[in-house]
């Protein structure tokens, strides 16, 4: 599997990060994992464009998950796209409909079909990956979801969310945890994780988890990366990056530092 960071961002724009999304290949699928502002914009900038997504999985609904995904249906219309499946919680056909009920000429443009994931009904099949899916602990409903493909190692995403053991005893022994670590640890924030919160969960888990890429990056986290890494390592030991936009990496092949 291959994962590219289309967005590492927040609901705040920084100017270097765009929102939430994210690229998983694996052989001759693709499969797009959010869809916030900015998202379609780096799909063009990969070797795929957004031409080639048939699937689009999402989190949540914030607006920093999902605000492209207007964007991204009149695209592929205009590039003469006819399909889309969309993936995500429950409510997420609502969610769509509402978006589409606001732009009438958008109405029938491409033939839409959504799905509906609950956590309990998994493990199902997109795009060629398995993925399984469980709630984590957000302002509102979200998911994580795991995502396997043959015998390969796993790849874990966390979703929006606070630290907390049973979502990283999710991701044991998977190669590689893209987990939420949203503000420095001075900021008192709840729905999300600080490095020390996250530091700690990471090594009281009864969980073995190759790398982990820290994502969903505020403001707040900007010029204090290296401080944040170092709170984080007081209380683990394990291999932990910050993620950045348009970065690619082998889920099973560990690049070199």
């Amino acid at each position: 599997m291959k994962l590219t960071f289309l967005g590492t961002g927040s609901a705040m724009p920084t100017g270097n990060r765009l929102q939430t999304g994210l690229l998983l290949e694996a052989e001759d699928k693709s499969l797009l994992v959010d869809c916030g502002s900015g998202v379609v914009h780096g799909l063009a900038a990969t070797e795929h464009g957004y031409e080639d997504i048939d699937t689009v999985l999402l989190t949540h609904h914030h607006l920093d998950h999902l605000s492209d995904l207007l964007v991204l249906i009149k695209a592929q219309w205009l590039a003469g796209k006819e399909s889309l499946e969309i993936v995500g919680p429950p409510e997420t056909e609502e969610v769509v409909s509402g978006l589409l009920a606001v732009h009438d000429y958008m109405q029938g443009r491409l033939d839409l079909t959504v799905r509906e994931i609950e956590p309990e009904e998994t493990p199902i099949t997109v795009e060629g990956f398995e993925i399984q899916a469980m709630l984590t602990r957000h302002s509102m409903e979200c998911l994580a979801y795991r995502f396997e493909q043959d015998a390969e190692p796993a790849f874990v995403f966390s979703g929006d969310s606070e630290a907390f053991e049973e979502l990283v005893e999710f991701a044991d022994g998977a190669a590689l945890l893209v987990h939420d670590c949203s503000f420095p640890d001075e900021v008192d924030v709840s729905n999300h994780p600080t490095p020390s919160q996250l530091g700690t969960v990471l090594a009281d888990a009864a969980a073995d988890i190759g790398r982990v890429y820290l994502t969903h990056l505020y403001p707040h986290t900007e010029g204090n990366y290296e401080q944040m890494l170092e709170s984080l390592g007081d209380h683990y030991d394990g291999e932990v990056r910050f993620a950045q936009d348009g970065m690619t990496v082998n889920v099973n092949e560990p690049e070199k530092r």
